[in-house]
């Protein structure tokens, strides 16, 4: 979703081409900058097909992240964090995204101030965790999960499992196309590489779980639609 709003609309495109080159040319000249500004513009636009994002699949997106907003609010009413009452991997994971989706890009920065400001305020929380000290007591309960874990969970297993799946088929099989759907909608692009990777570290990691700690995962992904993955 971040590369895809940057990118697709005019506002964030022209935000993202003024701020990014100087974050690493703030002494250069005005000219200098503005030829990396339409640099940067140029190639980033050119690789929207990587995301797969493009007219068709834009929507499909968008009510993505918005689901994602709402979803996600809810849950960190649990926390505050993904798992607990303490950070991990699966926050600072969400926070990468966030700090531009949800308070720097100007379209879905709009969206989450109207649908979610607890999400805007939760990526200055993880920005800043200077003086926590958490501990193991703090991870919710195996047997307690609140149910918007499960939610978050379906969400994924509803939009980037079957991307993720079709991905690596595609991968696989060296096809120029990876196609599948999403949504009740076509998704079509070029297959990534990276992603079939990912997959792949996926599953190795869940093979190397003992088998306790396996059939804890599998529970919990049951009916989720993440459970394809393995």
């Amino acid at each position: 979703a971040m590369f895809h709003y940057r990118w697709y609309y005019e506002q964030d495109i022209e935000q993202a081409g003024a701020i990014l080159p100087r974050w690493r040319a703030l002494t250069r000249s005005t000219q200098e900058i503005d030829q990396l500004s339409t640099m940067i513009k140029e190639r980033q636009i050119s690789r929207l097909y990587v995301v797969g994002s493009n007219d068709t699949t834009a929507p499909v997106i968008e009510a993505s992240y918005k689901r994602f907003l709402d979803l996600f609010a809810a849950h960190i009413k649990n926390g505050p964090f993904v798992l607990g009452r303490r950070p991990g991997a699966s926050d600072f994971g969400l926070y990468g995204q966030l700090t531009q989706l949800a308070t720097f890009d100007p379209t879905p920065l709009a969206i989450t101030m109207e649908r979610a400001p607890d999400v805007h305020a939760w990526v200055s929380i993880v920005e800043d965790l200077s003086g926590l000290e958490p501990s193991n007591d703090d991870w919710f309960e195996r047997d307690a999960l609140p149910e918007t874990l499960k939610a978050l969970l379906s969400e994924v297993g509803r939009t980037y499992v079957p991307a993720l799946l079709a991905n690596a088929k595609a991968v696989d099989e060296g096809a120029e196309t990876m196609t599948t759907e999403i949504d009740g909608c076509v998704w079509e692009q070029t297959p990534f590489p990276y992603q079939a990777k990912c997959l792949q570290w996926i599953r190795q990691e869940f093979v190397r779980l003992d088998p306790e700690d396996r059939g804890v995962v599998g529970d919990v992904l049951a009916g989720t639609g993440c459970e394809r993955l393995f």
